[in-house]
């Protein structure tokens, strides 16, 4: 994959950890520039040392400040959003304001994206959004009704926007269980019994790395034949 993306401008929208730090550095491997962006603007600058990154704040749940960051950051050829707001919980646990933050950061912040940015974007299929939609999208669980329905909603926005923005494509990586971080607050032993568990029934055997899908995100945007489509880098768990 170095030098797939040789002279592209990437955004990548979250965190400077986990997947969206780890697909930044596969974008610069594979020779983009990459702009990061996020609420927290010095902690994402901190993150990383490389002057082919720089960070700049965006808040994804609020329109001005997507408007105000789409007629400051210039031209760009692809745009990762990997921002989530996780609503987890059985029905009784469920809470509205949680459920809102959840489709506000994951749903409606990357269709807002795409109304500010497609403008700054080129139109001949060589630019892309790339999408993070979730393997409770395609295997309903107790416990993941937030998040299935979010993700979901990603899934089908993904169709939808391909459709309303091409030639510009549309594509969304749909994730399984992956060590990012994330299960931290389970404790150790928690976190491996946890994940003993996924690997045994997955038909690969094993989680995710943040590797494998920082290279399915590569794939979905150098790949300039596929659109609206939601790639399922979950080990197969849903088959299961």
């Amino acid at each position: 994959m170095e030098c797939a993306l040789k002279d592209r401008r990437v955004l990548v929208v979250g965190r400077g950890s986990g997947i969206a730090q780890a697909i930044t550095h596969a974008v610069r491997t594979a020779g983009a520039e990459v702009v990061v962006a996020g609420r927290d603007r010095d902690k994402l600058a901190a993150s990383y040392d490389d002057p082919g990154i720089t960070a700049e704040f965006l808040d994804i749940t609020d329109d001005a400040s997507i408007g105000t960051f789409a007629s400051r950051v210039g031209h760009l050829d692809h745009v990762v959003s990997t921002a989530s707001a996780r609503a987890r919980g059985a029905l009784p646990q469920l809470q509205r304001t949680d459920l809102l933050l959840s489709l506000n950061t994951k749903l409606l912040g990357p269709l807002m994206l795409a109304k500010h940015l497609t403008p700054h974007m080129g139109g001949n299929g060589d630019s892309s959004f790339v999408l993070f939609s979730g393997v409770h999208a395609f295997k309903a669980k107790v416990g993941y009704l937030g998040v299935g329905i979010t993700n979901g909603a990603v899934d089908f926005l993904t169709r939808s926007l391909a459709v309303e923005v091409a030639p510009i494509r549309v594509n969304a990586v749909s994730p399984g269980v992956i060590d990012t971080g994330a299960w931290d607050a389970m404790g150790e032993d928690g976190k491996r019994q946890y994940f003993q568990q996924v690997s045994a029934a997955n038909p690969v055997g094993r989680i995710g790395t943040i590797d494998d899908i920082a290279q399915a995100a590569i794939f979905a945007m150098t790949n300039s034949f596929m659109t609206g489509v939601t790639l399922k880098i979950d080990g197969g768990e849903p088959l299961t």
